[in-house]
């Protein structure tokens, strides 16, 4: 394993059933999630390309991913998945994409988790035993976790949620996702116009505008926000049903 500060990699033969797991895509834009249920077999939360998770799933995918291919190779371990989408499972090379594999980490410190100045890689919050976590992902696996949301549904917040069972009870709100609330944390610490206020050096506007960030990413996590709520399994597919009937 090479856990730490700056990385959270770890070796295929040190994964654990339960495990949340990532992979950084193109050049460390964004990562894909999803759990570890073992014998090399991962359950994700996808929105196309037959899981290998390629894109956003927003019109930045025209000018990012516009050279890349779009076709999801037929994998002797899967078969061909080029048509499937939401929650699938697959090996994990085919998670991985080629990627490296990196493990997210749960009940980390306050300080810890700043010292991580990327999101999606840790939180607050501490994981369930491993039985509920697989229980959940499998779960999911045939009963679907709703409609693909950049910000309010996506990989990262299906692996949090297999992992806590928690959910956001506030519509207004984006998801449990690190790297969403990071992008948002960024976007407001950049165009905050109370920074101007409070210094005038291009040194104290960029120590102002990471504090802001920083502490944006903190009360935003998953495990010291008030507008999460534990939400058994079987509730959250029979909620999502009934929305998706009206």
């Amino acid at each position: 394993m090479k856990m730490g500060v700056l990385s959270n990699r770890i070796c295929r033969e040190d994964l654990k059933p339960g495990d949340h797991i990532y992979s950084w895509r193109y050049a460390y834009i964004y990562a894909h999630h999803g759990i570890y249920i073992g014998e090399g077999k991962v359950i994700h939360f996808t929105q196309s390309q037959g899981g290998r998770e390629i894109g956003t799933g927003t019109v930045l995918d025209r000018v990012i991913f516009s050279s890349s291919s779009s076709e999801a190779s037929n994998c002797a371990a899967c078969g061909d998945q080029s048509g499937r989408y939401g929650v699938i499972s697959s090996c994990l090379d085919c998670f991985l994409t080629d990627g490296e594999l990196y493990l997210f980490q749960y009940a980390v410190s306050p300080a810890l988790f700043l010292a991580k100045p990327r999101g999606g890689t840790c939180t607050i919050a501490a994981s369930d035993p491993t039985s509920e976590v697989l229980r959940r992902a499998s779960f999911l696996l045939h009963n679907g976790f709703g409609v693909y949301h950049l910000f309010k549904n996506n990989c990262e917040d299906f692996a949090i949620y297999c992992k806590t069972g928690l959910l956001v009870i506030t519509r207004i709100s984006v998801g449990r996702s690190g790297q969403a609330t990071s992008f948002l944390a960024a976007a407001s610490a950049i165009v905050s116009s109370p920074l101007r206020y409070l210094t005038t050096s291009f040194s104290g506007l960029a120590a102002v505008g990471y504090g802001m960030y920083c502490f944006s990413r903190l009360v935003s996590d998953i495990g010291v926000r008030r507008d999460v709520e534990k939400v058994a399994v079987e509730m959250l597919v029979s909620a999502s049903a009934g929305c998706q009937e009206t």
